[in-house]
């Protein structure tokens, strides 16, 4: 059975090349371009039995920033699913923000593809 990972971003591009690594490495794979449309995703999901094992996030995003999505997740029935950040911030400041919310690993962009699936797989077994 797949492991299913849910990438919220709104590059495009990114979401892109993380849906390529991952599904290359076994994993299906659902997108949203911000916090509130991934919110949408995890009810869609939950709705058709599919279990999300991980979320990836971006913290800058329009309409709904991840800090927000991931302090969102946190409350409800996806609160024990890891999540990771995967962004362009690399300061403490933000780091410290985005595990107080409820983040299991932050990642700076760019990111190595390899780099990657070791952190998924250390978190989805």
């Amino acid at each position: 059975m797949n492991r299913t990972i849910l990438i919220v971003d709104d590059s495009a591009t990114l979401r892109a090349s993380v849906n390529f690594v991952l599904t290359d490495a076994g994993f299906d794979i659902i997108q949203a371009k911000n916090g509130e449309e991934g919110l949408d995703k995890l009810e869609e999901s939950k709705r058709l039995g599919i279990k999300i094992d991980m979320i990836i996030s971006d913290i800058n995003m329009p309409v709904m920033d991840g800090i927000t999505f991931i302090k969102e997740v946190k409350k409800g029935d996806f609160r024990f699913v890891p999540i990771l950040i995967l962004t362009t911030e690399s300061e403490n400041a933000k780091k410290m923000e985005g595990k107080a919310a409820g983040a299991s690993g932050w990642l700076v962009k760019p990111f190595k593809p390899e780099q990657l699936v070791w952190v998924v797989k250390k978190f989805v077994r």
